[in-house]
């Protein structure tokens, strides 16, 4: 019988430790996360906002003063047309935050698989289609699946993926730690 199955296994242990081992190392904080969304997609958000506050309250108002009746409030809001525009305008609000924080999650997601070196048209599509149906899911399993970030080669700083063993551009062996020799050689550089 042949021992392929174990090394198998134990490349596969191997490679999830490492990247654990990585993974701890990012040290991500949210609003660093949340500079990889695009300034224009956060003041479009912004805008858009602001146009549903107003066409909302606009409609309420007008509603309002219809003279066929007020059928549109609830009665403990008909004769105060501005205490209804402001229940509309918190409505409008939390329907605005919800739709917000997933087009923010997607567009994190698309940023943030092609910063780690993954599929970001995949994954993006992948979040879209699980979004109606499942809701968040789609975003559970990318942070789930995500790589670790790409790290600098310690000998030619170049990026390398996770899953390099040898750095392809200076060849050298990332599995073996420096010697004390070649870690004071660097720092004298």
């Amino acid at each position: 019988m042949t021992d392929y199955p174990q090394r198998v296994s134990d490349s596969f242990y191997e490679r999830k430790r490492l990247i654990r081992l990585r993974r701890k190392k990012e040290n991500l904080r949210f609003w660093e996360e949340f500079r990889i969304i695009p300034r224009w997609l956060t003041a479009l958000v912004a805008v858009l906002y602001v146009i549903a506050l107003v066409i909302a309250i606009t409609v309420n108002l007008a509603q309002a003063h219809n003279p066929n009746g007020n059928n549109m409030f609830p009665w403990e809001l008909r004769d105060n047309p501005a205490l209804a525009s402001l229940a509309m305008a918190g409505i409008v609000t939390a329907v605005s935050l919800m739709m917000a924080v997933m087009i923010f999650m997607v567009a994190y997601v698309n940023r943030d698989a092609s910063r780690r070196g993954m599929s970001a048209a995949l994954w993006t599509i992948l979040v879209i289609i699980l979004l109606p149906a499942w809701g968040f899911i789609g975003f559970v399993i990318y942070f789930l699946m995500r790589e670790p970030m790409p790290y600098p080669c310690p000998q030619c700083k170049r990026e390398l993926a996770e899953t390099d063993k040898f750095c392809p551009y200076c060849g050298n062996d990332l599995k073996t730690p420096p010697s004390a020799v070649e870690v004071s050689a660097q720092s004298s550089l």
